[in-house]
């Protein structure tokens, strides 16, 4: 859990986290807390109504349909930290698993492919990174452009051409679908590449930059924070993801085409934002956006499970989108209300 706000130094060489940071730390502990109780509450009642709901498969397949989506998020959540976003990620995911899957299909190397689809994923990361940083456009233009552009070349790319199970290796396939009872191998990759991220964020001073430069840009920069570098890696880290969710994907899937990944990115930014990284940048967590990715795979799949037509799926996303959104700007005013109150005691 974290959260950039400036520490005030209690005595000599000793620092404790201010009075604000204690108070946004225990709120976003809350939205994690309250996501965590929302989808026990959610998986229950639907195993109550199927009781086949939660059997082996059915968590496999839960944690499954989980692990790509948690893998794109932890990148995003990087990205939206910094008050930037990025909504190529579908298209960077469609290409990555076209690459995987070209390698693969005359017998290649799964080292290889693996290496094919994050180079393609950090390729198109450092073109967004360097667009925004240096070209000082909004990094929603930018990347809505990218989107499309990606969305082209994997077109032309791809033409009619499709990448079907036929064509990939036995162990290939075995890896997206195999693991230890109910936890497959995808979900436990995709928890060491949260938990690595979460460290990294944490303990590390180019992770804590991403929330300083979120929290406040001018800020940073005068504190020294290489702003540009900084950008350019959370698009890179974000690609690299992406590019490995596409590799993932084709081993989940193990077919892909030039339509592979569309709107995906939608999904991914409602589960960042769900998952409690504001917008306004400096605050979240990756593990938020991961409960985020969680809760909105669990009603994709507890919807069906309860005889509800598929089309509402997009509908809640949308609500729960809405309310995070509507959260956090009652959290955000309540903070500045509070801070308003102990300055005007202090004066």
């Amino acid at each position: 859990m974290t959260a950039t706000v400036p520490l005030q130094p209690e005595t000599a060489g000793q620092v404790r986290p201010s009075a604000t940071h204690r108070l946004v730390d225990t709120l976003l502990r809350l939205r994690e807390i309250a996501l965590v109780g929302v989808i026990a509450v959610l998986l229950i009642g639907t195993q109550v109504d199927n009781s086949r709901f939660l059997s082996e498969q059915g968590v496999k397949d839960l944690l499954l349909n989980a692990a790509i989506l948690v893998l794109v998020a932890c990148g995003e959540a990087v990205v939206v930290m910094t008050r930037n976003v990025d909504l190529s990620v579908g298209s960077i995911l469609g290409v990555a698993a076209f690459a995987t899957g070209d390698v693969l299909k005359g017998g290649g190397s799964v080292v290889v492919a693996v290496l094919a689809a994050l180079a393609v994923g950090v390729a198109f990361g450092l073109l967004n990174g360097l667009l925004v940083s240096f070209g000082q456009v909004p990094s929603l233009v930018v990347t809505l452009g990218t989107l499309y552009i990606i969305r082209g070349v994997d077109s032309l790319w791809v033409g009619s051409r499709q990448i079907t199970a036929a064509d990939l290796s036995p162990g290939f396939l075995s890896f997206g679908h195999g693991g230890v009872g109910a936890v497959p191998w995808l979900a436990l990759l995709a928890v060491v590449v949260l938990i690595a991220t979460g460290v990294f964020l944490r303990n590390y001073r180019t992770g804590r930059d991403f929330y300083a430069l979120g929290s406040n840009p001018e800020a940073a920069r005068l504190a020294g924070t290489p702003v540009r570098r900084r950008i350019i890696q959370v698009y890179i880290l974000c690609g690299a993801l992406a590019g490995l969710a596409g590799c993932l994907y084709m081993a989940r899937f193990a077919n892909v085409d030039s339509g592979t990944g569309s709107g995906f990115e939608l999904t991914v930014v409602s589960a960042v934002v769900v998952g409690g990284v504001a917008f306004t940048g400096g605050s979240g967590s990756v593990y938020g956006a991961a409960l985020g990715a969680l809760l909105l795979t669990s009603i994709n799949s507890m919807l069906p499970s309860l005889g509800i037509s598929s089309v509402w799926v997009q509908a809640i996303d949308g609500f729960l989108l809405l309310l995070a959104i509507a959260v956090d700007r009652v959290v955000a005013v309540r903070i500045a209300r509070t801070l308003r109150k102990r300055s005007a005691r202090h004066v």
